[in-house]
């Protein structure tokens, strides 16, 4: 795998998102043991947050816990609470990254809400990142029949889980689609005999191309950093 300094990586932070069962841990539990760093997961910061608070406080991080019966609400609107979530943890993200960025301990950072947004800032809780020290890459499986299987795999006693394979494949479009608008590399999940080395190829673009100063970057950009027109990693 590309981007080794020495014996350790030459980034600090990586960050690896994607919607639920699309392969993410499957890639970024090898690639923390590669370089030996350890693996945050913002499912667990998720928990800490909620630990800390209460529904009133946090009411997005704490959704699915006061109404889980809204996962069966239509797919659009499963989506929107997700993309909540998303912008309620992400402070807690962000002060992750700091600290690896202050402390020079490399870190993967791997979960369902990484949002892009967050994978292209410039600085976090106020520390600026050097270049290529903060990548990351999000990851696609958009086939609703493979995430179904991916399901069944992980949690067999739970039985056919269609219609949250179905939000995960929509989930996971949004979070491509916005990857892309701004030059991160999405990744597709299969074939996975060559998952991992499409990831540290598109974590190597990742590092050469410039942090855009603002939430989109133009197609000239996204081409000047290796990444075709939908933002997909060509490898």
């Amino acid at each position: 795998m590309d981007g080794m300094s020495g014996d350790g990586p030459d980034w600090l932070v990586t960050l690896l998102g994607g919607a639920s069962g699309s392969g993410k841990t499957r890639l970024g539990y090898p690639l923390a043991r590669r370089y030996g760093v350890p693996v945050v997961e913002v499912d667990d910061l998720v928990e800490a947050v909620q630990a800390m608070t209460t529904p009133e406080q946090q009411p997005a991080l704490h959704h699915w816990t006061v109404h889980p019966e809204d996962a069966d609400l239509p797919v659009e609107r499963v989506v929107e609470l997700q993309l909540a979530i998303c912008e309620a943890v992400r402070p807690a993200v962000e002060a992750v990254v700091a600290n690896h960025l202050r402390t020079r301990v490399p870190v993967v950072i791997e979960g369902d809400y990484v949002l892009p947004a967050l994978a292209a800032q410039r600085s976090f809780a106020g520390v600026e990142a050097g270049t290529g020290e903060v990548r990351a890459a999000f990851v696609r499986e958009g086939d609703v029949d493979q995430l179904v299987r991916n399901y069944r795999d992980r949690e067999p006693e739970e039985g056919p889980q269609l219609h949250r394979a179905r939000v995960s494949a929509r989930y996971g479009d949004v979070l491509a689609e916005r990857a892309a608008a701004l030059g991160l590399p999405v990744i597709e999940a299969r074939p996975w005999a060559t998952a991992g080395e499409r990831l540290a190829a598109g974590l190597e673009l990742c590092a050469q191309a410039p942090r855009p100063a603002g939430s989109d970057r133009s197609a000239t950009s996204r081409r000047a950093s290796g990444l075709d027109e939908a933002g997909f990693c060509p490898v």
